[in-house]
């Protein structure tokens, strides 16, 4: 059995928790030049990294075999970062390394944790004189290994002591680092909740976009898979449209099928997309594709409902493309998919905005676009253009609003329009382009039938109204036939 000697106070930063993520954010810390402790509960984790990675090519790590060396090993103030399980697991790690740590020492949270969790475990920490950072990482494991975005939220003390470090291991894009300070408190993992919720929202629709061309030309994934590729040349650039590219190439090693077609049409899912749409619920804040996108995956896992389905009959129409409408199908769904992805980044930002406002966080969002133009799965080439638009005007109430947003909004609205209807007539569920266009719809009336549903709420709970006439509160009899409402304020 392996035995580690204590390094009393030799390494810059720690990472408790060895799995994958934390194994890689771990060499990414050493590779960088930082000498890095780690701790896995289960010896042979830390074991198994330094024999495979020790050997000094990838930088200097400090192992320790019990949390008090690798507490010890830690050079002042200490720096802790935790990579274990989100929820009981977290805030277990987080009391046993405070109850190890000195006034000043820092926690950092790179799990995804919920952010009311991240609010009051600093609270907490901040009781016992130690810093608490709730940090959002994005990119997956290779992200973690060789450069993610990182979204740190807690104090600006804490950042100073650990923001070099993070921006040094993060990813770059034309020289700037794809880390920044958030806010204070949760604001980190608030922020890379709603990123979650954005991915999903854009991996729905993208499946969506795939759905409708499978159908409607009959080709083969490998040959949409060029589709996608020509697309990711564009404007719809992006991780997510590049590996799906990459998906669609992909055979089977044994039958030679496309491996897409071997695959349960199941999606999982961990949580965050459902904790967007629960906040944006909680803050009236509407991010409908998000929250298809969310509900799309459960409807894809609730097999007992599909299974009785079945035998509901349809009246649908053929989508079958003909092939003279070929090219301009295949132009229609990647406009439609350029406005719904913008859409739902829109409402993103939206929640965002919302979010701040209510626990009283300062979150540039300018910085917020810029760290996502690299390292995490949301990256894609008009981040560019919605970093310029709200470092042009920070206070941008609408990112849907700003150029070159807006024009080319306008310009995609009647492909979406006719794939949404296209869609509808084949029977083919297009639920975050629907939502997509019913928001743009919504969000653009000059007059909505809110009008009538404030009216039924004062009918039957004298909720009152207000009027665009006159100024006040009012409340009607409204059975009552020609009595005048009451002025109630």
């Amino acid at each position: 059995m392996t035995t580690f000697t204590p390094a009393i106070a030799s390494a810059d930063i720690g990472v408790y928790g060895l799995g994958v993520m934390g194994a890689n954010l771990a060499r990414n810390l050493a590779r960088n030049g930082y000498r890095t402790a780690v701790f896995n509960r289960t010896l042979a984790r830390t074991e198994r990294l330094i024999a495979s990675h020790g050997d000094g090519t990838e930088g200097h790590f400090v192992p320790a075999e019990t949390l008090q060396d690798f507490v010890s090993s830690l050079s002042t103030p200490r720096v802790a970062i935790i990579m274990v399980q989100a929820g009981e697991a977290t805030d277990a790690a987080m009391e046993q390394l405070a109850a190890l740590m000195e006034r000043g020492d820092i926690i950092v949270d790179c799990g995804n944790s919920l952010f009311t969790d991240t609010i009051r475990r600093e609270k907490w920490a901040s009781e016992r004189g130690v810093h608490f950072v709730g940090a959002g990482v994005s990119g997956g494991e290779e992200g973690a290994l060789w450069g993610p975005s990182i979204m740190p939220g807690g104090t600006v003390a804490s950042y100073d002591r650990l923001g070099p470090m993070f921006e040094t291991i993060s990813a770059h894009h034309d020289g700037e680092p794809c880390c920044t300070h958030v806010g204070a408190d949760g604001a980190g993992h608030f922020v890379k909740m709603v990123h979650n919720g954005i991915e999903y929202a854009d991996m729905q629709v993208i499946a969506e976009a795939y759905d409708l061309l499978r159908k409607g030309l009959g080709s083969a994934p490998e040959d949409l898979a060029e589709i996608f590729a020509s697309w990711n040349e564009g404007e719809l650039g992006s991780y997510l449209i590049e590996i799906t590219a990459e998906v669609l190439r992909h055979k089977d090693a044994a039958t030679g099928a496309p491996l897409v077609d071997l695959v349960v049409d199941r999606s999982g899912q961990k949580g965050t997309g459902k904790w967007t749409v629960q906040t944006a619920l909680d803050l009236a804040v509407p991010v409908t594709g998000i929250a298809e996108a969310t509900f799309a995956r459960g409807a894809s896992d609730s097999m007992p409902q599909r299974e009785a389905a079945r035998a509901l009959a349809g009246s649908d129409v053929d989508l079958v493309v003909t092939e003279g409408e070929r090219d301009s199908f295949v132009e229609d769904v990647r406009q439609a998919l350029f406005a719904s992805k913008i859409i739902a980044y829109s409402q993103g930002f939206d929640l965002i905005t919302a979010g701040a406002a209510e626990h009283g966080w300062v979150i540039d969002r300018g910085a917020l676009a810029a760290i996502w133009r690299e390292g995490c799965i949301i990256r894609a080439a008009f981040l560019d253009d919605i970093t310029r638009a709200y470092r042009e005007n920070p206070e941008l109430p609408l990112l849907l609003a700003a150029e070159p947003f807006a024009s080319r909004i306008r310009q995609c609205v009647p492909a979406l329009r006719r794939v949404v209807a296209r869609a509808a007539m084949a029977g083919v569920p297009v639920p975050v382009f629907a939502s997509s266009l019913s928001y743009f719809d919504t969000i653009r009336a000059e007059r909505l039938p809110a009008a009538l549903i404030q009216g039924q709420r004062d009918y039957f709970g004298s909720h009152t109204y207000a009027r665009v006439d006159k100024p006040g509160v009012f409340h009607t009899l409204w059975a009552a036939a020609g009595r005048p409402e009451e002025q109630w304020s």
